[in-house]
This record gives structure tokens, sequence and C-alpha cells, in this order.
């Protein structure tokens, strides 16, 4: 049958468009396709997430002993200093004052002891000149008694000059130790972080110490993570652990758990030992420590981290995702999975799984690389057919 190629280029065009036509409108299709998933290897992480704030891992509050104004202070906030470095000097006028009177109150009873041991020796030698002559008939038994006491008393005279003068001694060295209070040495070497008086301010130390100033080692920072008593039951000490800062740029400092407190932090505005209203009850969370270096001082005290506990972890490992996994199988441990084979059939299998996290797990056995997994059921198509043969 002869065709011009008029009509043939015309039923090339029906065709074309009878194909965009059901393309449009969709044909029957009789095989439903399946959603799958190349396993393939990578890294995989369990984790547990907390928020934390840092701490230096070494501070100290700096106070005051003595009462008075501040005449000098010598640091500001950020600058370093050095252990015994003089930080703040206040008036030391009074607690001079009272050396000074305790001082000369120690010489004057130490002269009284002089002088009470040389009455001591001459009524020791009156007793004796008494006693001889007693025994030689010359002198009454009455005039030896009388020289007997006076020596006896001269003897508790000296007694109670030593109390005294170790009292007044006492009584100096809490005096000098007051004087030496005027002067305050910095007990670390560190980083000035705050200070919280200023030159003329009068300080009064009667009740509590007023705090002056911190200081804290800033190359060694300590992060404390809060974790929900649901999750703390997964964290140990000696656990790897990271964290990022919120402009850290997405750096990541690594660590170790330290230490987990054996209790929570009190909530704010609760005492000790008081037990919370079931309606005013919040998440119970503990309290994690653990320390990271900070020698090049990108850390600042009071950051927030945003932390990470590492409860498992496995390097190129075979990775398949959560939604891919059936229901668990008879073995424990064990999930069901379905797995497109070479001849396109449908294959059950019964997978191991070790490291899990929100959306993947490792698999250690049941499946190897490169096999295609299903993960899911694409639905058929609802439209009605326009075309049909």
């Amino acid at each position: 049958m002869f065709v011009s190629k008029r009509g043939a280029t015309l039923a090339m065009v029906a065709l074309v468009a009878l194909a965009l036509l059901g393309a449009k409108w969709g044909f029957p299709d009789r095989h439903m396709p399946y959603e799958l998933v190349r396993l393939t290897r990578g890294d995989i992480e369990a984790t547990v997430s907390a928020i934390g704030t840092l701490k230096p891992r070494h501070q100290v509050e700096v106070g005051a002993r003595v009462s008075g104004q501040i005449d000098r202070l010598h640091v500001k906030a950020g600058d370093w200093v050095e252990k015994g470095q003089l930080l703040v000097e206040i008036d030391p006028r009074i607690p001079q004052a009272t050396v000074n009177a305790g001082r000369a109150q120690l010489a004057n009873l130490q002269a009284q002891l002089m002088e009470a041991q040389a009455r001591f020796e001459l009524t020791g030698q009156q007793q004796a000149r008494q006693r001889q002559m007693h025994r030689d008939g010359a002198t009454r038994l009455e005039d030896v008694q009388t020289a007997m006491a006076e020596h006896r008393m001269a003897a508790a005279r000296i007694e109670q000059l030593k109390a005294q003068i170790e009292q007044t001694r006492s009584t100096l060295t809490g005096d000098e130790a007051q004087l030496d209070y005027t002067r305050i040495y910095a007990p670390m070497a560190g980083t000035v972080v705050s200070v919280n008086a200023e030159e003329g301010q009068t300080l009064n130390a009667t009740y509590q110490t007023p705090a002056l100033l911190r200081i804290a080692d800033l190359s060694t920072m300590t992060v404390w993570a809060e974790v929900s008593e649901a999750d703390v039951v997964k964290v140990k000490a000696g656990m790897p652990v990271y964290f990022s800062t919120l402009g850290g740029d997405g750096r990541r400092w690594p660590g170790r758990v330290r230490q987990v407190l054996p209790a929570p932090a009190e909530p704010e505005g609760q005492s000790a030992g008081t037990a919370l209203a079931p309606s005013t009850s919040k998440v119970i969370l503990y309290t994690v420590l653990f320390d990271v270096d900070n020698a090049d001082g990108a850390l600042m005290a009071q950051m927030t981290a945003q932390v990470s506990f590492v409860v498992a972890a496995a390097k190129d490992a075979l990775l398949v995702p959560l939604r891919s996994l059936g229901g668990p199988a008879d073995r424990p441990g064990y999930y069901q999975v379905r797995v497109l084979n070479a001849a396109g059939e449908v294959e059950p299998r019964e997978v191991q799984l070790g490291v899990r996290n929100r959306l993947s797990a490792q698999v250690l056995v049941g499946l190897g690389e490169g096999e295609r997994l299903i993960a899911g059921e694409t639905a058929e198509n609802e439209r009605p057919a326009r075309f049909q043969w």
C-alpha cells in the first residue's frame, strides 16, 4: 500500500499527540513501582543532645576581710594577674593603730615580767637569809614565814605576767593579720573576669565578706550541660562528647565526660528538700560536666553550648534508612526488610542492626553494599484513563 510523505507526516503527528494525551490523562499501569534505596557506606553516630553553659574550670572570688575604704584598686576587668600580685589596698590606719597599741602593751608586760623576775630573785635571797638567821636563833619564825610567802607571791606574779603576755601576743597576732588583710593579693594566676568595687568605696566586712572581684583561669573551660532524666542514664563518665557555640561558625570542640552530678539542680525559687506540687512540676534535668581546652581563647564564660554526647559511633558502616525497615523479626535484634534482587524480584530478608540514630541504622548482618532496598511503594495512579485499548 502506497503512503505519501504528507500522509506519513500526519500519522506521526497523530501518534505524538496521542502519546502526549496519554501522558496527561494516564494509561492504566498494571505494575506498582517501588521506591528503592541503594545501600552505601558512611559514618553514623547515636547521640544525646543537651544545652550547656561554659564556665572556667578554676575560678575564685576575691573578697575583703576587713572594713574600711578602698585606697587603691590595682586591676581592672580583663587584666592578667600572677599569683601573689597586689590587687587592692584598703585604708590601714585603724588596723595599724590597733597593732601599735598591742605592741606597746606587750612591751609593757615584758617590762613588768623583768621586774617581777628581779623581785623573785630578791625575795629568794631574803628567804634564804631568814632561814639561816632562824637556825642561828637571830630572828623570829614569823619573819621566816613572811619571807617565804613573799617569795611565793613573786613566783605567782611571774606566772600571771607570762599568761598576760601570751594573751596579748595572741591578740596582737590577730590584729597583725587584720592589718595584712588591708592588702589583698591574688590567690591564683588568671584573668580578672569581673570587678565589683571602686576606689573610694567603703567596705563593711562585719557580717559578710564583700566580694571585690573574680579571677578565673580561662585556659580550661568546663561545660555544665543539662540532660533530661530520660537521657541521663545513657551518659557515662569518660564518654566522648562535642559541642558548638551559637557564634562558633560550625566549629566543634571535643571533650570527654568528667562527671555526672548525682542530684538535679534545684529549680529557681525552690529550696532544697522541698517537693514541688504536681501542678508546678517541671522536667528534671541533671548536670553533666566535661572540660575543654581553650588555649586560643575562643571560648568565653557564660557562652551557650549545644552539646552532643556520643553514645555509640561507627566509621565506614553500611547504612540503611529507618523508613525502609519493617517490623522486628523473630530473632532478637533483627528486623525485616525487602530487597529487589538482580532478577527484579522482591526478596524478604532479616537484618541485624548496630548503631542507630533518628534517620539511619548500621547494618551488621543481612545486606551487602550496593543492594537495592525497597523503602516503599508508589501509590497507583487513581485518575480515570481517557484512552483505553
